[in-house]
């Protein structure tokens, strides 16, 4: 199988400038390069630049798969959008890690499956990008998945408690399905994950968020609207997180946390439980069909019996033809015939009616040799 992968990167917060996309270039003579996105794929040869510091420099999303079933997604979030003690734990192993850079948290998911090949028609970065958006409102799903992809990847003790569960993990949405899906994070821990996961509440009033806002201290104002002139923030993003993270709504503990022990064990018993409810589905399924094919053949031996002796005619006819696909069909009406014959208790009459019809024709092997294969002649014969 040849190789090939695939990068892709955008810019979302700030266009690249002209200088830096001639730095770009300048490692790429290939790749498709806009003021937002650089785009490259490898059957041969490999990726001269570093992710990494790309995402430091450049960018604010990657996206990479191999055919050989590496995939990596990382986003870039300013600080003061995603906390970084937040993200760091959640994503707390190789599988999924949380690192500062400057004035930005960045986020950097990983998974491997040597065994899984990659289909053209499945996700694209244009599906995960939605979560940074999500994750600077503080919609923070798409970390509690990334904790889960660590414990998968066998990266968090078993005795260790899970974070706060976000709300709405029994609601994914495209954006969250898809990033779980990429990540081949297991359906299974995700359900039984999702079991204490409260409903999302609804938008607050306005009256209640102005109230927020209203007793937030002055010098915060300040704060926020020179960001907003000066250095061009959306203060939208941050605020509503942190309002959200004063009424409760983000992310919640419902009592005791489960550790990574019990969580994995009960996705394990999920698994076990759907599987055994497949094979009882498939059984009675089974099942259903045996019978409807019983059925099937008791009406067509019925309607059999009810010809009498135009099938024997029939099978007469049709051997005279000396044409392989009508002694394929004789043959056929034979064995419907032997096992009418078996139903109704008349094998003496058929093998009477079977012999005459075997006298005639014996001195035609290619008959023959369709007859033996069908198990309508014993060795004496």
């Amino acid at each position: 199988m040849s190789e090939y992968q695939y990068y892709e990167f955008q810019a979302i917060d700030r266009p690249l400038t002209a200088s830096q996309m001639r730095e770009l270039r300048s490692v790429s003579t290939r790749a498709s390069i806009t003021t937002t996105r650089f785009v490259n794929e490898y059957e041969w040869g490999d990726f001269k630049g570093n992710p990494a510091v790309w995402i430091e420099k450049y960018f604010d999303a990657f996206f990479y798969y191999a055919n050989w079933g590496s995939r990596d997604f990382m986003l870039r979030l300013p600080d003061n959008l995603l906390d970084y003690k937040l993200a760091r734990r959640y994503c707390c192993g190789d599988a999924a890690a949380a690192r500062r850079k400057g004035e930005h948290v960045i986020l950097a998911f990983h998974s491997e499956d040597e065994g899984e090949n990659w289909s053209e028609d499945e996700t694209e970065l244009s599906a995960l990008i939605p979560l940074r958006a999500d994750l600077a409102h503080g919609d923070h799903r798409c970390l509690y998945l990334a904790w889960l992809l660590c414990i998968q990847a066998g990266e968090v003790e078993d005795d260790v408690e899970e974070p706060p569960i976000p709300a709405g993990l029994r609601s994914l949405t495209v954006s969250l399905r898809a990033f779980a899906d990429f990540l081949r994070i297991d359906a299974d821990l995700i359900e039984v994950a999702a079991e204490r996961s409260p409903d999302q509440e609804d938008a607050a009033p306005r009256e209640e968020l102005e109230r927020w806002i209203s007793s937030l201290p002055d010098a915060e104002k300040t704060r926020v609207l020179l960001e907003a002139a000066y250095d061009g923030h959306n203060p939208q993003p941050g605020l509503l997180a942190r309002f959200r993270e004063s009424r409760g709504a983000a992310a919640r503990e419902t009592g005791k946390g489960r550790t990574v022990a019990q969580l994995l064990k009960a996705a394990r018993e999920r698994a076990e439980a759907r599987r055994r409810q497949a094979q009882e589905r498939a059984e009675r399924e089974r099942v259903r069909r045996e019978q409807e094919a019983r059925a099937a053949r008791e009406r067509y031996l019925n309607n059999l019996a009810k010809q009498g002796e135009d099938v024997w005619v029939k099978v007469d006819q049709l051997i005279a033809t000396k044409q392989p696909k009508k002694y394929d069909e004789a043959v056929t009406l034979l064995k419907d015939l032997r096992d009418l014959a078996k139903r109704d208790g008349k094998e003496r009459e058929h093998s009477v009616r079977f012999g005459q019809i075997w006298r005639r024709h014996e001195g035609k092997p290619s008959l023959i040799g369709r007859l033996r294969k069908a198990g309508l002649l014993d060795s004496g014969r």
